[in-house]
Order: C-alpha cells, then structure tokens, then sequence
C-alpha cells in the first residue's frame, strides 16, 4: 500500500494504539482523534471518558504522533442516542453499538477526517476489509481471531465507508495485540477490555434508563397465567433475562421437594398492550425458541441485497453462526428460516448474515416465530 494519511480513533484502549502503531510502522502518516461522545454525566463514577483521554493521550505521546480531542456528543444523542430510547419505549432491545458505529465513528468521524486531509481512517476493530478482484466492491470480513470479531457490530457499513477504512487488528490475535503493546512500552498495554454499552459503561443499566424512560409497573405472569409478582416497567427486561426478575421459583404440579422450584425462570414475552411481562421456567422452554424471524431497516455491505437462499446469520452476538435460509425484500426488509431453533431471538437486534468469513450486511430483528 502507498504511504497515506491515516487518522485513526485512538479510544485509550490497546487495540487502537496498536492499530496507530502498526500503521505508522508501515509509514503513513499517522494523526489521533480522540472522540467524545457523551457528556450527561462527566462526573460521574461510571463516566470514563476523561480516564481515557489521558490514557490516548499517553498512547500519542509514546507514539510520537499528535492527537486531538473531538466531541461528538450532540451528534450521538441525535442520531444513537435518540434512537436508542424509541427502541426501549416500544419495548425493544436495541443494540446502540451498531447504531453508533454507522452514525458516528464512521460518518461522523469519518466526515471529520476527511476534512484532515485523511486519505483514510482505522479503528482498533477486529474485522478486516478486502476488495473483491471480479467485483471491485470492498468486502466485510470477520476479523481472524473469532473470539474477537466484531463484525457484527459493523455490518451496516456502505462501500463508501469501507473504501475509506483500515483495520490492522484485524488480521491479528488478541493475545499478539497485548504482547506487542508490551514490547514497545505502551502505558496501556495491560488496560482491561471495555464492557457494556458504547456510552453507558460499566454503570447499572436499570438506573441508568430510569432516567430517561416512563415507566408503569405491571403483572410477571408465567404460561399459565398465574401472576408470580410485579415488573418494574417493560422497558427494563430482555428477552432471555434471568437475573433480576424479583421473583422466587415457583413448583410445578406434582415436583418432589428439591425439584423444579430451583429452575430459573427467564423472560419470554413482553405484552406492550396488557402491560404484562412473561416468564418461563428453564433455558429451553418452547417460548424461547424460534424457527424464524422477520427484520427491517436492512443494510448491506454491498449496496444490494444478497439473492434468496443458503447462508449463516447471528441473532446475537457471541453467538455461532447458524445455517438459514434468506428471503429478502425490496423494501429494505427480509425473512429467515433456521434448521435449529434459535434461542431468545429479540425485537430490537440485528440479524446479520454471513457467508463464511464474509458478512453481507443485516437488519433489525421486528418479529420472531
């Protein structure tokens, strides 16, 4: 590759001083940007951000290249944020990481970039991007350490974006990341991988959406229609969710003392229009599994969608790839049918879909069956 201008998103954690370090190895001009995209509650315990400026800071500084500090904090709570809270209030799971990857690190950024001087732009992802020899379109590829990939969380990228994108890590293991932060001396060579959500953090969810979100408590019923307790408000559950649920098991007709009041009960259904939340006693109950699913708001990598049949997609992610077959629609929507039952599929996910290492793009799951 020629020498470029490269601008990468240096977040204070190891995999984007790696890429900043890999890329400057290989003679670009490298340039950080720090972004900040959210600014509710600076002070807050939960709130990171100034923690990790200084760590990007430091990264920079080792580096021996300049960075600058961007907000981007209007733009999220326009574009992810906003969004993020529709979703929870039509009783929704929405996965604000997909959004924001789209929407801000590879629009936002991107266009910021640009206006750099950048000839390209490079995350700490772990994916990769090829062009296609016959094509001449950029695939999406899962990054080499499948432990790591996180395709999932870019599939809604345009040819346009990944024309433009680099990802060095993504051709690498993880454990080959660290060992080379810790060769050349970088001070966050042993920093923790960041969990939870983009902007949220390590704080408790429920009092974080309390915040922002109305909420009527109502009945937790199981399939029978007992009533076992009270949810807090529909908003706050998930589909699958074991934890949290406020109630004890409950025995089922005819168990022996010691049996099946010590199952746990998971949430399987969320009824907006009774306001009721429905629970089920053990992880493979019926009413966690679906065969199939329905998605919108399709996005895919190579500008069109895949032609009907055989490939693999994630409901989930952390999840195996599961075979299925594709029906897609004009209209930005699609069908999935899978060989084996699928479990806890979500309103509000994306569906992504794969054929071997390359991801096509995907959709937001709106029913399952």
């Amino acid at each position: 590759m020629s020498k470029q201008r490269v601008v990468v998103g240096l977040s204070g954690g190891v995999d984007s001083a790696v890429t900043a370090h890999l890329l400057k190895q290989q003679g670009h001009e490298v340039v950080g940007i720090f972004m900040k995209n959210w600014e509710d509650d600076d002070d807050n315990e939960y709130c990171s951000s100034n923690v990790d400026f200084v760590d990007a800071a430091a990264v920079a500084d080792v580096l021996g290249i300049e960075i600058e500090h961007v907000n981007f904090a209007a733009d999220y709570k326009d574009r992810v944020f906003a969004e993020f809270l529709r979703e929870y209030s039509a009783g929704r799971t929405p996965n604000p990481d997909v959004l924001c990857n789209a929407e801000i690190k590879f629009k936002a950024f991107l266009d910021h970039a640009m206006r750099l001087g950048a000839e390209k732009i490079a995350t700490g992802h772990y994916a990769r991007v090829r062009q296609n020899a016959h094509t001449g379109r950029h695939e999406l590829l899962k990054g080499l350490d499948t432990t790591k990939d996180q395709s999932y969380f870019l599939h809604r990228l345009t040819q346009a974006q990944l024309s433009k994108t680099l990802f060095p890590v993504g051709e690498l293991h993880k454990t080959e990341v660290r060992r080379i932060a810790d060769d050349i001396g970088l001070p966050n060579a042993k920093k923790k991988d960041s969990t939870g959500i983009c902007f949220i953090g390590e704080r408790p969810f429920r009092e974080f959406l309390n915040r922002y979100i109305q909420h009527a408590p109502g009945p937790i019923k199981d399939e029978r229609g007992r009533v076992l307790g009270q949810h807090v408000g529909l908003s706050f559950y998930t589909l699958g969710q074991r934890q949290g649920l406020g109630i004890g098991g409950v025995k089922a007709k005819g168990a022996q003392k010691g049996g099946s009041e010590h199952t746990p009960w998971y949430v399987a259904r969320k009824d907006l229009a009774a306001n009721t939340l429905w629970v089920v006693q053990g992880h493979d109950h019926p009413w966690l599994q679906s065969h199939a699913l329905t998605a919108d708001d399709a996005s895919w990598v190579a500008g069109t969608p895949p032609a009907a049949g055989a490939m693999a997609a994630k409901t989930r992610y952390r999840q195996a790839d599961a075979p299925c077959a594709l029906a897609p629609d004009a209209n930005g929507t699609f069908a999935l049918q899978f060989g084996d039952a699928q479990w806890a599929v979500t309103p509000g996910q994306s569906a992504v879909l794969y054929q071997g290492e390359v991801c096509l793009g995907g959709g937001v799951i709106r029913q399952f069956g």
